[in-house]
C-alpha cells in the first residue's frame, strides 16, 4: 500500500506526535508498504532522504507562526504525490489545508492528536477551514475514547471517529533494572543527588518536553511535601530555565535533577532506576501521555492528572497507578506519598501496568489497528 503521512516535523525533532509518526511510518515500511512522510525542514532548503526505509520529504520552511511552520513548497510537493492513503496528523493547519486543496490520495485518514489549545486566535481563524477538512476526510482516528467524549470539535464528527490508541515498542523496555551501569547511577555520577547522609529515598521520574502544559511546576511544588523523594527530569524545552528557578525558590533544587535529553538507548535505564513515574500535565494539550506507556512497560506505577484526555485512559486509577486533579500540588503530593508508604502497592500497580501495555498498547497492535482503518 502507498501511504503518505503529513505533519510539520519529523526526527531528529523530538516530541510526542513526531515520535508517533516516526514509529508508525517505520513499522509500516518494515511490513513492506511504500511509505512517505511529508514535513517541513528546519531551514529554507527542500531535500528528500530515506530514513530506516521511510522516504522523508523535508519541504523548505520560510517561517514559523504560533508553533506552525510555514512552507510555500509543501503544497506544491504534496500535489505531486498520489498515495492510496494520505494520513494527516492534526493539528497542523498548513498540511491539512494543503491536502484539502491539492491532495490526490484515494482516501484520507486524520489522526486527531489534540485540540488547538493555546493558539486561540489561530483556532478562531482556522475553524471554518478546519470543519471543511474534517468533513472531507474519510475517517478520524482518536487516540482514546476520553478525547472523543470531551473534545468540543470531535463531538460533531463522532460518527466518523474510531479509537486507535498509541503504542510503544516494548522489547527494549524491561520490568527489572539491568546490571548497574552509568545510566542507573546518573544522579550520583553527576553529583546532583541528595546530599550524602540524607539517604536516596524514593526516586520520582518525569520524561517529556519541558513545555507549559506538562505541569512540572506543580510537581516541583509538591516536592516540598514529599521529603523522602528525589525528582529526576528527563527532557529539555522552553520552560527549563523557569522550572529550575522555581526549584531554587521553593528550596527543593538539591532534590531535582535536570538531566536534559537522553538517547533512546539510555532511556530504558532511567525508567528501570525509577520507583514512581509522574506525569503532572496541566492542560488538554497533553492528549495521551505516551511516556506513561513506557513507564508502565518497565513495571512502574504512574501518577497522572485528570484532564478529560487519554492520560487517565492509559493510567487506570487504583489499578496501574493513581489519577489526581490537574493543577493541584497537594493532591500530587498525597498520591505520591501514598505510593512511597506502600512498596507492595507500588509493585502491584507496576505489574498491572506492564500487563495493560502488553495487552493493549504495543506498537504491533497499534499498526494492525491503523492498517485495519486503511483497509476499511
Amino acid at each position: 500500500m502507498q501511504i503518505l503521512h503529513i505533519y510539520k516535523d519529523y526526527f531528529p525533532v523530538l516530541g510526542g506526535i513526531e515520535n508517533h509518526v516516526k514509529a508508525l511510518a517505520e513499522a509500516q515500511a518494515a511490513r513492506g508498504h511504500d511509505v512517505t512522510v511529508l514535513v517541513t525542514s528546519r531551514d529554507q532548503r527542500t531535500r528528500v532522504e530515506t530514513l530506516n526505509g521511510v522516504r522523508v520529504i523535508f519541504a523548505a520552511r520560510m517561517a514559523t507562526i504560533s508553533s506552525a511552520p510555514i512552507s510555500i513548497a509543501l503544497p506544491r510537493l504534496l500535489s505531486r504525490e498520489t498515495p492510496e492513503i494520505a494520513h494527516l496528523h492534526f493539528p497542523y493547519p498548513l498540511g491539512e489545508v494543503a491536502q484539502y486543496l491539492f491532495g490526490r490520495a484515494r482516501r484520507t485518514v486524520l489522526t486527531y492528536h489534540s485540540d488547538i489549545i493555546r493558539q486561540k486566535y489561530l483556532r478562531v481563524l482556522y475553524r471554518p477551514l478546519m470543519q471543511r477538512v474534517l468533513a472531507r476526510v474519510d475517517r478520524i482516528i482518536a487516540t482514546s475514547p476520553n478525547y472523543i467524549a470531551s473534545s468540543p470539535v470531535l463531538a460533531r464528527w463522532k460518527d466518523k471517529c474510531v479509537v486507535v490508541p498509541l503504542g510503544v515498542e516494548t522489547s527494549p523496555v524491561t520490568p527489572q533494572p539491568p546490571a548497574p551501569s552509568p545510566e542507573l547511577n546518573f544522579v550520583q555520577e553527576r553529583g546532583q543527588g541528595v546530599p550524602e547522609g540524607r539517604g536516596m529515598g524514593v526516586r520520582l521520574l518525569f520524561v517529556g518536553r519541558l513545555r507549559y502544559y506538562k505541569g512540572l511546576n506543580y510537581l516541583v511544588d509538591a516536592l516540598r511535601a514529599i521529603p523522602r523523594a528525589q525528582l529526576v527530569v528527563v527532557g529539555a524545552g522552553p520552560m527549563e530555565r523557569a522550572w529550575r528557578s522555581l526549584a531554587q525558590e521553593l528550596g527543593v533544587a538539591e532534590r531535582v535533577v535536570f538531566v536534559g535529553e537522553v538517547s533512546d538507548a539510555e532511556l530504558p535505564g532511567y525508567y528501570a532506576a525509577a520507583d514512581i513515574f509522574v506525569l503532572p500535565a496541566s492542560e488538554r494539550s497533553e492528549a495521551f501521555g505516551a511516556v506513561q506507556l513506557e513507564a508502565m512497560a518497565a513495571g512502574k506505577p504512574v501518577v497522572c492528572t485528570e484532564l478529560g484526555t487519554g492520560t487517565s485512559f492509559v493510567n487506570v486509577n487504583e489499578e496501574t497507578g493513581l489519577v489526581v486533579p490537574a493543577r493541584d500540588a497537594p493532591a500530587l503530593a498525597s498520591a505520591i506519598n501514598r505510593l512511597i508508604a506502600d512498596p507492595m502497592l507500588r509493585a502491584r500497580m507496576g505489574a498491572a501496568g506492564r500487563a495493560r501495555v502488553l495487552a493493549e498498547f504495543t506498537l504491533d497492535k497499534m499498526v494492525e489497528r491503523v492498517m485495519a482503518v486503511y483497509g476499511r
